[in-house]
């Protein structure tokens, strides 16, 4: 039986210099989610526009569960702004406010959270008071509560990433952000297994994800650090790489695999996006054989 995930938060469209593409990094893991072998669900809001049409076709595509997403008949479907550097390396000009700002509570997805084995969700969704209050109410009710954190400025405050990390099971996050807020809490480390000892003391959680970018990612649970150095590629863009990572090691965990194999296929599966144009680019089962073998 395939685990069930439903994931909260933005959906929307990254707009690069020539294309967009589809985005938001509740959707991104949704998404490689559902690729790899978990049902997936999304909560979020769209608007009533062409954007909208086009966003659902190809989220049906992939068999994401669309029932959770509402409608919105003042705002728009959200848009993102992208600029890359010579390195492939993404900047964001997120448009504010969007239809996914105003996520509203439901007994659908109040009843969707509790029989879900996971509930992924970030920080960025909470940048508006209405989605926040909804996310909230819903972590009360998640039997696995798994934190993307998402620092974009200035749409975060260090004392509300720290009330979510409280209430996490699992705190994914990158080494920039790990400084960032270790820094905030009182940290004088730049070591990164301190710091990621750090906040697993400050907050309780016991599993905290970090990675590193090409130098792979570590893991920390119950007080052991397992780490992967990554994979060599030549990057075509960043955008979604770290969101098929959380996917692909969530789905590791879920299904009970090793630590460390766990931590190895999800490098792989972050690797080869990152060598690819978009956030949800097709991966082959031969790609995933080549990098892991």
């Amino acid at each position: 039986m395939s685990k069930n995930v439903v994931c909260f938060g933005e959906v929307l469209w990254d707009i690069f210099p020539k294309e967009k593409v589809l985005g938001g990094a509740p959707m991104n893991v949704a998404i490689r989610l559902q690729t790899i072998g978990a049902a997936s669900k999304i909560i979020s809001k769209i608007g009533c526009d062409e954007l909208s049409i086009e966003l659902i076709n190809i989220i049906r595509q992939s068999g994401v569960d669309l029932s959770l997403i509402q409608r919105d008949d003042n705002l728009h479907t959200g848009e993102v702004i992208v600029k890359l550097d010579e390195k492939g390396t993404a900047t964001y000009d997120i448009v504010y406010p969007s239809a996914w700002d105003k996520i509203e509570i439901t007994v659908e997805n109040q009843t969707a959270v509790s029989n879900a084995d996971a509930f992924v969700f970030g920080s960025l969704a909470c940048r508006d008071e209405v989605s926040r209050a909804t996310l909230l109410q819903l972590l009360h009710l998640a039997k696995l509560k798994v934190f993307d954190i998402n620092l974009r400025t200035p749409f975060y405050s260090i004392p509300f990433v720290t009330e979510l990390m409280k209430k996490s099971d699992f705190i994914k996050l990158n080494d920039d952000e790990l400084l960032i807020v270790s820094k905030a809490l009182g940290s004088g480390s730049t070591d990164i297994k301190e710091n990621t000892k750090f906040i697993s003391s400050m907050t309780g959680a016991e599993m905290i994800c970090v990675t590193l970018g090409a130098n792979g990612a570590i893991l920390y649970v119950e007080g052991i650090f397992y780490s992967h150095p990554g994979f060599k590629v030549k990057v075509e863009d960043t955008v979604g790489s770290g969101d098929s990572f959380l996917a692909a090691l969530l789905f590791q965990l879920l299904n009970k695999t090793d630590y460390s194999e766990a931590l190895k296929y999800a490098c792989t599966i972050g690797a080869i996006v990152a060598s690819k144009r978009g956030a949800n680019p097709v991966i082959t089962d031969e790609e995933i054989d080549r990098f892991c073998n």
